[in-house]
């Protein structure tokens, strides 16, 4: 059977670091270097005699002061000292400082190759039972500064040091620029001791010696003061690198526009501007419906020039490309549907420094194709902000991409229509009640009834109905769940076989049971509203794969445990894995706005800034999580 890829490529970098080691032993152990190995470590030879049978060696001294300083990088545990006051005392300063760099170099590139090989299996060789939280330093904004202050600190091996910054997945070029100039300064030092020994008079290098060791002593029993301020450092970095809003890169921003809206023709999808506002007040809060994914390009075409800062769902800032781009033109995190007060204050902040604040208050795209609700506290922050409020309302765009899609419809007609709905002065004078009947009646849409007014637009595409299996779970003729298939523009029913295809404008065939996939959607939720209401013991359960925010930054999640989820009056319950550990872990239904789903692939909640991401082993059945969540939490608080 053939190797994957990645087992390929770790089998490569182990062979090859087994040929690198094995080569080192070779040479470590033949001729007079095992006996010099001994004495550089014990102190049996003296500096004199150390120096001149090094110099004897020829070009093996330099190779054997290369792979000392080799080994007491990789070893993790012998002091580096020794051997730069040797490389020092026998070769100068400039090439015992060479030598020294060359066998760090080596060391730091063989870390790193192990650690991309093995990962944390090497943890509890490398990392010391130190007071240092590394996580929080590997989140600090100023991660690169406390790796160089971790070389200066007394009792922390360099070896340690390498395998964090490893861990913090750098890449190569930035991790062996970091890891070898932060060992520069105490290799100077080291060697530079050994030069003054043989060099200067005894007065002076003694001297040298002992504000070295005074130094170092002072600084071990003063480590623990150290190592937590060094983790007070790292959270306040942390958390100012987090609150920070970045200043919107103007031209990538366009660029990114540009890009997609030349994607968008040739994918046979234009934008339509009804109205649009050019010179948009300041601050201001602008909210926008959301009825496809790729809003945020129809977005761009009605905003840019005002350069927007905007909300956008945490999930999106795991992988660190993604969250690179979306910082970069003006987005800030938020865990939708849960507390977060970074979110609000990085609103309030856009705000009082005089930008527009870009909102999706639907908070999730629409199942549909029809408006979805909005949380009061949205409301209650824009009666609190007190700013004129913009309503960006997009007709169209469901149907160019819906939520269940496969791929863009060609002849997809987006309108966009921008309107000041409160100004400052109004905002004052409302109450929250009164602005959230403003911007429902403003914001609602319907996509069946937009585009009975537009019979003039057809859609095209080749999987018109694949994927509406997601969101319509139960077949209305033997009520079977989750037996829906899609093929092309045909619907079936695993028990019942062919029930009806969609058309160029989202219709069923003519004799259908529903005009369209919105009346089954609403006949679907009924039934399930009226299931809950006729059951005090109604409850979901699945068999789940649980996935948490990733780690290395190289996607969004990452598999964490299986377990099963159970939904029911009381709320949303986990019981099994997470990261290695036994869990049960409960949210209340008031805590629970709605729960979060994929069409066909997940069901989510956050808890605080990490996201529990659900995969049940039958996915059709998301919507039935959301679905359900929403009734729920509906009857829970007294809708």
């Amino acid at each position: 059977m053939a190797l994957k890829k990645e087992a390929r490529y770790k089998l490569y970098i182990a062979s090859a670091l087994i040929a690198v080691f094995a080569t080192l032993a070779l040479f470590l152990f033949s001729g007079d270097n095992l006996t010099l190995l001994k004495n550089v470590f014990s102190n049996d030879m003296s500096n004199e005699q150390l120096k001149e049978t090094l110099k004897s060696f020829g070009w093996r001294g330099y190779i054997t002061v290369i792979m000392l300083s080799f080994i007491q990088v990789v070893s993790s545990c012998l002091p580096a000292e020794p051997v730069q006051v040797v490389a020092g005392v026998t070769f100068g300063f400039p090439l015992g400082l060479l030598l020294c760099c060359i066998g760090i170099f080596i060391a730091n590139t063989t870390i790193y190759l192990l650690y991309k090989s093995f990962g944390e299996r090497l943890n509890s060789f490398f990392v010391k039972k130190l007071h240092l939280d590394l996580e929080k330093i590997a989140g600090s904004g100023k991660c690169v500064l406390i790796i160089f202050i971790l070389y200066i600190l007394p009792a922390i091996p360099y070896g340690m040091i390498c395998f964090f910054a490893a861990s913090t997945n750098m890449r190569y070029r930035k991790y062996i620029a970091v890891t070898v100039l932060g060992s520069l300064p105490s290799a100077c030092l080291g060697v530079g001791l050994g030069y003054v020994a043989i060099e200067a008079n005894w007065i002076i290098s003694l001297c040298a010696f002992a504000l070295l060791i005074a130094a170092m002593i002072i600084l071990w029993f003063k480590r623990d003061v150290l190592f937590e301020k060094l983790n007070g450092f790292a959270e306040k970095s942390k958390k100012k690198s987090e609150n920070e809003l970045r200043e919107t890169n103007a031209f990538l921003l366009n660029l990114c526009y540009f890009v997609f809206y030349i994607y968008f023709r040739l994918c046979g999808v234009r934008i339509k501007v009804k109205n649009k506002i050019e010179n948009l007040q300041k601050p201001s809060i602008v909210l926008c419906n959301h009825g496809s994914f790729v809003d945020f390009v129809f977005v761009a075409a009605m905003l840019r020039k005002s350069k927007p800062k905007f909300v956008a769902a945490r999930l999106y800032f795991y992988d660190k490309r993604s969250r690179w781009l979306i910082r970069a033109i003006g987005g800030f995190p938020k865990s939708m549907f849960a507390i977060d007060l970074e979110s609000t204050r990085n609103c309030i902040r856009a705000l009082k420094t005089g930008n527009a604040l870009l909102m999706m208050p639907e908070a999730r795209l629409s199942t549909a194709g029809r408006f979805e609700d909005i949380q009061d506290t949205t409301y209650t922050f824009i009666k609190k902000s007190a700013v004129p409020v913009y309503t960006l309302k997009f007709s169209g765009d469901y149907f160019a991409d819906p939520k269940w899609g496969k791929g863009f419809r060609r002849g997809s007609v987006v309108e966009a229509e921008m309107d000041l709905l409160f100004s400052a002065e109004s905002i004052a004078s409302l109450s929250a009640e009164e602005i959230k009947s403003g911007v429902e009646a403003k914001l609602y849409y319907n996509e069946f009834e937009w585009l009975k007014q537009n019979p003039e637009i057809e859609y095209r595409s080749k999987r018109m109905a694949e994927g509406l299996e997601n969101i319509l779970a139960v077949c209305p003729l033997c009520r079977g769940k989750h037996t829906i298939k899609t093929e092309k523009d045909k619907i079936y029913c695993e028990k019942c076989g062919y029930l009806t295809s969609i058309d160029n404008k989202y219709a069923f065939s003519e004799g259908f049971k529903f005009e369209n996939l919105l009346q089954w959607y609403d006949w679907r939720k009924a039934l399930l509203e009226q299931e809950i209401e006729d059951s005090n013991n109604f409850s979901l359960s699945a068999s789940v794969e649980l996935r948490l925010p990733s780690k290395n930054g190289k996607g969004l999640t990452r598999q964490a445990g299986k377990g099963v989820c159970t939904l029911d009056r009381q709320g949303l319950k986990y019981c099994g894995e997470k990261d290695g550990e036994k869990v049960e872990l409960f949210f209340p239904i008031e805590r629970i706005y709605r729960l979060l789903f994929g069409a066909g692939e997940n069901f989510e909640i956050y808890n605080d800034k990490e996201i529990l991401y659900f995969v049940p082993e039958e996915k059709r059945s998301c919507v039935d999580w959301y679905l359900s969540s929403m009734i729920l939490y509906d009857k829970a608080v007294g809708k």
